[in-house]
Order: structure tokens, then C-alpha cells, then sequence
């Protein structure tokens, strides 16, 4: 078997990895073993119904939940010295900025957690900022800011980072359809400079057809491209058939 270069091996491999919450007759399963790899320079969409696992999952991927069952394992990722942490940017579906810090704080911080100098670490949340057309809001407080504000900046924070795997809970979920398109546009271009993986739960099918792949959940498990579930068609990959949601390739 031949053995895999560091770049060339999955950021993210799910063997059987399941979650489950409480015990007993209360219990609630949010994964049912799901198995998956996720290649360098992965572009994949997760798709599903509120409730379905998505975010469960990508927390799991993230390192931030650990499984209850099988394993969560991040081969291609350096996982000693440093830290997992400073290779995986995540957004979050919900409102993560800490109140306190102004928006280029908040988009700063990790940098400084990481040990960037302050110098550095501010204009690299500035260029962050300013490429989510943000700039203008870099010294407003996070309850100055709209719901959608405050979730461009979440995302100028996970690219000023610049990780290795980007995972994205609906976030452009609280977005117009045209900001959305921005942000996402934003995201890949960044993601292709950086030669990150990007791993993106969705709602919207004009989100997932800008993604190579498209991964379905249902009722807490994962359907990969050639699999089928009563409860879900089969998945595809979205390959050259994507519609353009009007950002740059």
C-alpha cells in the first residue's frame, strides 16, 4: 500500500463517528456512524433539513465535539507542536464575536492567540475586513452590527487565519442573496490561494451547486455520492453542472 505524502493525506477522516447526547430512554443520536474523508483542496457541500447532523458533524470534524463511537482523525494536519486548532477555521451558524472587541479585535485575536505580533496580526484582520467590503465597520462593537455584519465579520476572522480547512455552518445563511454571493465568492478564492479544503453546510442549492460535491444528511446520517437512504435520493457530485451564483471561478 503506498504510503501517502503529509500534503496528499485527508485533512479529515470519520471512521464510523457518531454522536450521541444524553443516555438511556432520553438519549438523542445527532451522527450515526458516519464515515468520510475529506481530500486537500476538498469543495463540498452538506446538505440537509434542520436537525438532520450537519452541524454536529462538522463540529466533529472540527475538533470541537469529540465522538461518542469510532474516530475523528486529521492525518493531512499537523496536530503536535502547534495545535490542531490554528489549521481549521470554523464559522459558526451562530453569533460568535466576543462583545467587547471591536470587529478588527475580534478578526485579530486568534492571530495574537497564535502568537502573531500585533502589528501583523491587525492588518491582516484590516485586509480580511476590507475584502468582505468591511472596512468601514472594523472599529464598531459586535452589538452595533447586524446579524449579517456580525457573521461577515465571523468569516473575515477564519480567513485572516489563513487554515487549511475552512468548515462553514450556513454561513450565508443570514445573508441577502447578493452579500451572500460576495461571502462566497470570498471564501473560495481565499481557499484556493491557501490550497485549503472547504466544507460547507447549506440550506441553499445555490450555495451547494457552487461546491465539486454534495453530501446529503437525513435523520443524523451521512449519504456520500453512490448511496442511498429511503429518506434521501441519491447524492451527486455537482461537477461542471454548478450554476453560477454570479462570484469570480
Amino acid at each position: 500500500m503506498a504510503v501517502l505524502a503529509k500534503d496528499q493525506e485527508p485533512l479529515v477522516r470519520c471512521d464510523d463517528a457518531a454522536r450521541t447526547y444524553g443516555r438511556g430512554s432520553g438519549a438523542v443520536v445527532a451522527v450515526h456512524g458516519a464515515t468520510c474523508t475529506v481530500p486537500p483542496g476538498a469543495r463540498i457541500a452538506v446538505v440537509g433539513p434542520s436537525g438532520s447532523g450537519k452541524s454536529t458533524l462538522l463540529h466533529l470534524m472540527a475538533g470541537l465535539d469529540r465522538p461518542t463511537a469510532g474516530r475523528v482523525s486529521h492525518p493531512g494536519l499537523t496536530t503536535t507542536g502547534d495545535g490542531l486548532a490554528r489549521h481549521i477555521g470554523m464559522v459558526f451558524q451562530g453569533p460568535s464575536l466576543l462583545p467587547p472587541l471591536t470587529a478588527v479585535e475580534n478578526v485579530a485575536l486568534p492571530l495574537r492567540i497564535d502568537g502573531v505580533p500585533e502589528a501583523e496580526a491587525t492588518a491582516r484582520a484590516r485586509a480580511a475586513l476590507d475584502s468582505l467590503h468591511l472596512d468601514s465597520l472594523a472599529e464598531k462593537l459586535p452589538d452595533e452590527l447586524s446579524a449579517g455584519q456580525a457573521q461577515r465579520v465571523a468569516v473575515a476572522r477564519v480567513l485572516a487565519r489563513r487554515p487549511r480547512l475552512v468548515l462553514a455552518d450556513e454561513p450565508t445563511g443570514q445573508l441577502d442573496r447578493e452579500t451572500g454571493r460576495h461571502v462566497l465568492a470570498v471564501l473560495l478564492a481565499a481557499a484556493a490561494e491557501l490550497g485549503a479544503g472547504v466544507v460547507i453546510s447549506t440550506h441553499d442549492p445555490r450555495v451547494a451547486d457552487e461546491l465539486d460535491t454534495r453530501w446529503h444528511m437525513a435523520d443524523g446520517r451521512l449519504v456520500r455520492p453512490g448511496e442511498k437512504t429511503e429518506a434521501e435520493p441519491e447524492a451527486e457530485p455537482v461537477g461542471d453542472q454548478r450554476k453560477s451564483l454570479g462570484g469570480p471561478r
